[in-house]
């Protein structure tokens, strides 16, 4: 489990103008987050866009990204939905050789009971060849996974191994790790508390700033891991303003407005999603120029 602590990232899928998977661009920002230092990729998690993916866009995005990483870094596939049998149906049939684990989202829209959340990951946990990350994010299901249905899943299922926690709450966020068992995972999934949540006993983040600015913000990670209190913050804060940014208008068009202020992408996204207004993405221009880029 190792591999799982410190800095994910959860890679965005790039688009040309005409809205087509822009592969190049998606090598530059695989080799753009590696270069900086972050321990693992997150492959067609929801800031990638897999909801308006075709199933061949989606294999042309894994196939980009497995051979740009090219073994370098642990790789975290994406695999979830509302629909119990066929996110088991898709585990029970993709080839899994080129990933160390699956992040797992809860349902979302359905709106289950806690008992039918434990049941869906149950079943996830069952069909699943590698190790299971949950991942918790009511502000995009309308459903939260509490730490009682956490703690209880990662007692009972040896392969779920940790969660993506973003609830945005500190509270339930340190009840977890209260909770959990000695080696399972809490790692943060809101950028702006990943700090307190890992001085708090967390192992990491997944990260959407981390794959704009890689360097900074693992460093920052691993220095709170270190208990470098004082250096870690001053990262933080260094970064902190570009974190509420870049969520101001919707994930993921913050992020690619960095990317393309970096020259590593367009800002393209894809309906319903729109990129950031004019406004915005001249505040985000302004904070890549003053971090020296």
């Amino acid at each position: 489990m190792q591999p799982f602590f410190g800095t994910g990232v959860a890679l965005v899928t790039p688009f040309k103008k005409d809205f087509s998977v822009d592969t190049e661009a998606l090598v530059k920002i695989v080799n753009h987050v590696i270069d900086g230092g972050v321990e693992y990729l997150v492959v067609l998690g929801t800031t990638g866009e897999p909801a308006t993916l075709t199933e061949g866009e989606k294999e042309l995005v894994i196939d980009t990204i497995v051979q740009a990483n090219n073994g370098r870094l642990p790789l975290v596939l994406g695999v979830g939905g509302n629909d119990t049998a066929a996110v088991v149906a898709e585990l029970k049939t993709r080839d899994f050789s080129n990933f160390s684990a699956v992040l797992s989202v809860s349902p979302y829209y359905n709106k289950p009971t806690q008992e039918g959340i434990y049941r869906h990951f149950s079943a996830i946990a069952n069909a699943s060849p590698v190790p299971v990350i949950l991942y918790n994010v009511p502000g995009r299901t309308s459903s939260n996974v509490l730490p009682a249905t956490i703690i209880r899943l990662a007692n009972e299922f040896e392969n779920i191994i940790g969660v993506k926690e973003a609830a945005g709450d500190m509270v339930q966020a340190m009840k977890l790790i209260q909770m959990k068992p000695k080696d399972f995972l809490v790692i943060s999934g809101d950028d702006m508390i990943t700090l307190p949540m890992i001085l708090a006993g967390g192992a990491g983040v997944i990260s959407v700033i981390g794959e704009g600015f890689p360097k900074e913000f693992s460093e920052m990670v691993r220095l709170g891991l270190q208990r470098k209190t004082d250096d870690a913050y001053a990262l933080h804060y260094k970064i902190a303003d570009s974190i509420d940014m870049i969520f101001e208008q919707g994930n993921p068009g913050g992020i690619k407005q960095i990317h393309k202020a970096l020259g590593l992408s367009e800002n393209t996204v894809r309906l319903p999603l729109v990129e950031v207004n004019e406004e915005l993405a001249g505040r985000i221009n302004s904070f890549v120029k003053s971090l020296g880029y």
